[in-house]
């Protein structure tokens, strides 16, 4: 938060530490849901231990997969690079979905912008 090169939240700014808004949109994942399991309200999810069923591969956190907005945000950069030019979806999705994939992937490629 304190990087003039990377703001979170810059689709929905008020929503920096706003728990309600957070758990609408994290669900199962929100901070009191995940007690012991976060450090900060604000976290949300890059690797998920799987559960019995779902898909799971070797890492040095477990066996488990990608966390949703890594897994968006890595599809659309490795098919079209690291700037979009248009990014689209839900307007329910803007926060935290949409703001989460746009401050993992500019701090991955050190960009100020993911999206143009």
């Amino acid at each position: 938060l304190d990087d003039p090169n990377h703001f979170y939240a810059k689709l929905v700014p008020n929503a920096v530490g706003d728990c309600k808004l957070l758990e609408e949109g994290e669900g199962a994942l929100s901070l009191e849901k995940m007690e012991g399991e976060k450090r900060s309200g604000n976290d949300f999810a890059l690797w998920k231990n799987s559960k019995p069923g779902e898909p799971k591969w070797p890492s040095p956190w477990g066996d488990g997969r990608p966390g949703w907005h890594i897994e968006c945000s890595v599809m659309a950069s490795d098919a079209i690079g690291p700037i979009l030019d248009i990014h689209t979806g839900g307007v329910d999705l803007k926060f935290p979905h949409h703001d989460n994939e746009m401050a993992q992937a500019e701090a991955y490629f050190g960009h100020e912008n993911w999206v143009r």
